[in-house]
């Protein structure tokens, strides 16, 4: 294993952790948690941040460029991975079987949209 490859992946565990614990600290009353969720959640996202700036300078790659493809391909992913977990939640939580499998069934078909979207199609 290449240092680049166990350095982002130590980096990107770290981060993991501390993103789902701030997330699961905030989003779950019970614990009372809610500003120290955020600021574990917002410690979370720099080590990912942290994390993909390592393995690029290791990798000796370019930074990253900010684009409109790039936006356009973060915004298609975010609204995809949206009406899945909203697709999931209405067959699971509130029970609506039929609604939430259509719904699921489109943000799959979003996510598949960036292949194409990303590589192109030759």
């Amino acid at each position: 294993m290449k240092k680049s490859t166990f350095a982002a992946m130590i980096l990107g565990t770290i981060g993991g952790i501390l993103f789902a614990l701030g997330t699961c600290m905030t989003l779950i009353p019970e614990w009372n948690a809610f500003r120290p969720g955020v600021i574990m959640g917002a410690a979370g996202l720099a080590v990912l941040l942290l994390m993909v700036i390592v393995w690029r300078r290791m990798e000796n790659k370019a930074p990253v460029r900010l684009s409109g493809k790039t936006i356009g391909a973060v915004l298609i992913g975010i609204a995809g991975a949206l009406l899945l977990g909203v697709g999931m939640c209405l067959t699971m939580v509130w029970s609506n079987m039929v609604t939430g499998i259509l719904i699921g069934i489109a943000g799959i078909v979003v996510l598949l949209c960036l292949i194409p979207f990303i590589k192109g199609l030759k």
